[in-house]
């Protein structure tokens, strides 16, 4: 069941008050889970009780998705804020260095967690960041278009489509290898989610402006890559191992841009192995891209 924290956090007009919807279980040490833009801590329920067997779960809604509220108004979505913003939730959470997974967005805002380093190890699952400006700009008008759809269907339709798989493949395609396994509850509230996200627009902005380039020392970190992501074509992921150099690169075969819904056991094995000491073996289906 989700709950909400609240916590001050600073701004340009002073300290302010912010709040975030999370969802937290199991018992070991943390893990953080952060989804990409448009998307909830929904995102994550096809693993989250595989990873709650050996870990302290948290998954959260950022600000401005879900039913986290935005930020402040004036204060902007880019890594220079959202960044303090998720180290002082962990301090509100009485969560020290936690393991994080992220994907997408979130993938993106782990590897930052990790060159800051706020977090014991990172798992960044297609993360955001390692585009050319077309392949930015290609990602960015496939998400404004399933927003736009999302806003333009009345929710019966919305619900009438998420009941069949053809229905479900329309609405979550361009992000699931598999939409068919994406049960019509999950579809629903996903769309809605996007639907009303009030962080979409600004997220999006600040996006403009990123290309990480910087290493991430000292801390272990797996990248890893659907063979069938249609958001963020796989080659990336070789951009992003020339820029975190120690990071162990791995295929996710059969998988999409969202992976946790299409192989949820594979992804699990990949956060829980890199979130373990560095003697401990990768997962034998995983395969280095």
């Amino acid at each position: 069941m989700a709950a909400e924290v609240s916590f001050m956090v600073d701004t340009p007009r002073g300290s302010r008050a912010v709040s975030v919807t999370y969802r937290r279980q199991g018992t070991g040490e943390p893990l953080l889970l952060l989804h990409g833009v448009g998307h909830h801590l929904q995102a994550w329920d096809p693993v989250f009780d595989l990873l709650a067997a050996e870990r302290d779960v948290i998954a959260i809604d950022l600000p401005g998705f879900g039913t986290s509220p935005g930020l402040p108004d004036g204060v902007s979505y880019g890594l220079t804020t959202v960044i303090p913003f998720l180290a002082a939730l962990c301090q509100a959470l009485k969560i020290d260095r936690p393991h994080v997974a992220g994907n997408s967005l979130g993938g993106l805002l782990a590897l930052e967690l990790g060159r800051e380093k706020l977090v014991r190890s990172v798992t960044a699952l297609s993360p955001a960041g390692f585009w050319t400006p077309a392949e930015r700009q290609y990602a960015f008008t496939m998400l404004r278009t399933m927003r736009q759809v999302a806003q333009a269907l009345p929710v019966p339709v919305i619900e009438r489509m998420s009941r069949t798989a053809a229905g479900r493949t329309a609405l979550t395609s361009t992000i699931y290898a598999r939409p068919g396994r994406r049960s019509p509850e999950s579809v629903v509230a996903e769309t809605l989610a996007l639907r009303h996200s009030p962080g979409f627009e600004q997220t999006l902005a600040a996006g403009r402006e990123v290309l990480f380039t910087d290493d991430v020392p000292g801390v272990a970190v797996t990248v890893a890559w659907g063979s069938r992501d249609r958001l963020l074509l796989r080659r990336q992921g070789v951009r992003a191992k020339h820029a975190v150099p120690g990071a162990r690169l791995v295929r996710l075969p059969g998988c999409g841009h969202v992976p946790m819904n299409d192989d949820p056991a594979l992804v699990a094995r990949v956060i829980l192995d890199t979130s373990r000491p560095v003697t401990t073996s990768t997962p034998a289906q995983a395969q280095h891209a």
